[in-house]
């Protein structure tokens, strides 16, 4: 396997890799507040999006539940590497859910500098509180 088709085939890991670099670079380079806060949030997309992409298999992998008119049936049983995890799945559920929670508490701490401070600057919110504190 040469190295451009390993590049192509794990296109998707690429994808996540600029996603969190675009996220990080907003999060570090930029000065307005919000911006920082959807770079925070790109961040946070692109590791729930590896995440679900490393639980999935290929295949035809399938649910960890048996049926009971499998069991009355006879049929095999399904060995563990057949099974789907769950479990990555349901962390990046609840990573999904603390993640537009801290989005919702960013934004409201950034109305509440902007009320007071008139900006969202970062450099410009230093400026004034240097000026108060001399």
């Amino acid at each position: 396997m040469d190295t451009m088709d390993f590049i192509i085939g794990k296109y998707n890991y690429w994808i996540y890799i600029v996603l969190m670099m675009i996220g990080f670079y907003a999060m570090i380079a930029k000065n307005n507040f919000a911006k920082k806060i959807v770079g925070m949030n790109i961040f946070q997309t692109a590791i729930i999006l590896f995440f679900i992409s490393t639980a999935s298999k290929t295949g035809g992998a399938t649910i960890p539940i048996i049926k009971s008119e499998h069991l009355a049936a006879g049929a095999q049983a399904i060995t563990a590497p057949q099974y789907l995890n769950p479990l990555p799945h349901v962390l990046m559920l609840t990573a999904i859910v603390v993640m537009v929670s801290t989005f919702g508490v960013a934004l409201a701490v950034l109305m509440m500098l902007y009320r007071k401070y008139r900006t969202l600057e970062e450099d410009e919110i230093m400026a004034i509180l240097k000026m108060e504190k001399d």
